[in-house]
């Protein structure tokens, strides 16, 4: 039976996995947007969400839980500061469903689904094209 067996293995170990989980949130918290592969963008969506849920608290408890789980490296501690003081207050109204999955299409060489993740409330800045 498959009974609450919910996590997504990605063929990696658990710290492996943790490590790579811990990586893509902090990547997403600092660009707002991510490009990787489909399985790896619909296993960073519930792990990202969490985060979020934790940076609307915004308490002190929560602020530690969130470094926790993003790691205690300098890096973390920025991603933090930018989770609970951009991010989660755009996000204050709404209930749930924080991020977006946009389908790329396959890469080129593995053909591997790609995906865009992104939060949905957050501003994310259009590139500008000039025009020759």
């Amino acid at each position: 039976m498959r009974h609450r067996s919910k996590t997504v293995k990605l063929q990696r170990d658990k710290a492996h996995r943790e490590a790579l989980m811990r990586n893509l949130a902090a990547s997403l918290i600092e660009h707002k947007q991510i490009k990787t592969t489909l399985a790896k963008a619909k296993a960073l969506r519930s792990f990202a969400d969490k985060l979020l849920t934790l940076g609307k608290a915004n308490t002190l408890h929560s602020r530690r839980r969130a470094i926790s789980l993003l790691g205690s490296n300098q890096l973390a501690q920025r991603s933090a500061k930018v989770l609970f003081e951009e991010i989660a207050p755009a996000s204050a109204d709404r209930q749930g469903g924080y991020t977006r999955i946009i389908k790329l299409g396959q890469r080129r060489s593995d053909s591997a689904p790609m995906a865009l993740i992104e939060w949905v409330d957050a501003y994310v800045p259009a590139t500008e094209e000039v025009e020759d």
